[in-house]
């Protein structure tokens, strides 16, 4: 499943990984503050493309990988779009699938070098409400508890001599998977209230921020609005 891979990219090691996670965050927003507001030519897209490819390349992450794991947003896009193309605007609708894909693919980016943990403590940081890293953190947390449920269901089955899963038997089993992923998550919810749980997970510690990581900021922040900027004028 994706965050499982997300989790494994997360612990790897380059300048990116490296970085202080409210940096990245704040430059993810100056990038896709700056791509939202650019008339999408193909000229533009392909110079964010560039930027956000140096950025996967630097951070050492598998641009095949990412690059098909961002088109799930492709589906919702396309659907928004397919109105527009009906409409008669068809560069209206490849800019909005166009936006949406390379958005995506910048979220996968920040999630692919940052740890949940230190993502999570970082939007507190910037003031992100607690609710909302609260929900975050159990949202990341079941999606582990589902994976692990359906890898049991599926080995069950390939030992019982089940083949691959007919379109007939697929709400049969959807609907066990998620019974017995409910009945997992409860029982992880009783085990945090024995151990004390009290409405929150306790986070890391706010890090200084380095020199390295102020540059990085800086240099990422001017990239979005100098891009912004030549885009705009040449729009």
């Amino acid at each position: 499943m994706h965050h499982v891979v997300l989790e494994r990219w997360s612990r790897g090691a380059s300048f990116l990984h490296s970085r202080d996670a409210r940096v990245k965050i704040l430059v993810l927003l100056a990038y896709l503050v700056a791509l939202a507001t650019t008339p999408l030519t193909p000229a533009a897209g392909a110079c964010y493309a560039a930027l956000l490819g140096v950025a996967i390349v630097a951070a050492r992450l598998p641009l095949a990988g990412l690059a098909l794991r961002a088109a799930a947003v492709l589906p919702f896009a396309g659907t928004f779009a397919l109105f527009s193309l009906l409409a008669g605007d068809g560069a209206r609708a490849a800019s909005l699938v166009a936006k949406s894909y390379l958005s995506a693919a910048a979220a996968l980016a920040l999630a692919g070098t940052t740890s949940m943990p230190k993502l999570v403590r970082a939007l507190e940081s910037l003031g992100v409400p607690r609710f909302l890293t609260l929900v975050i953190q159990f949202l990341y947390r079941y999606l582990f508890v589902i994976s692990e449920q359906a890898q049991h269901m599926r080995l069950a089955a390939l030992a019982r001599g089940g083949g691959r899963l007919r379109f007939t038997h697929a709400a049969g089993a959807a609907a066990t998977l998620f019974g017995r992923s409910y009945s997992r998550a409860e029982g992880i919810h009783g085990a945090m209230l024995a151990r004390g749980f009290h409405g929150r997970m306790e986070l890391l510690a706010d890090a200084r921020l380095g020199a390295a990581d102020v540059l990085f900021l800086v240099a990422g922040v001017a990239a979005a609005v100098a891009l912004r900027l030549m885009t705009g004028a040449a729009a």
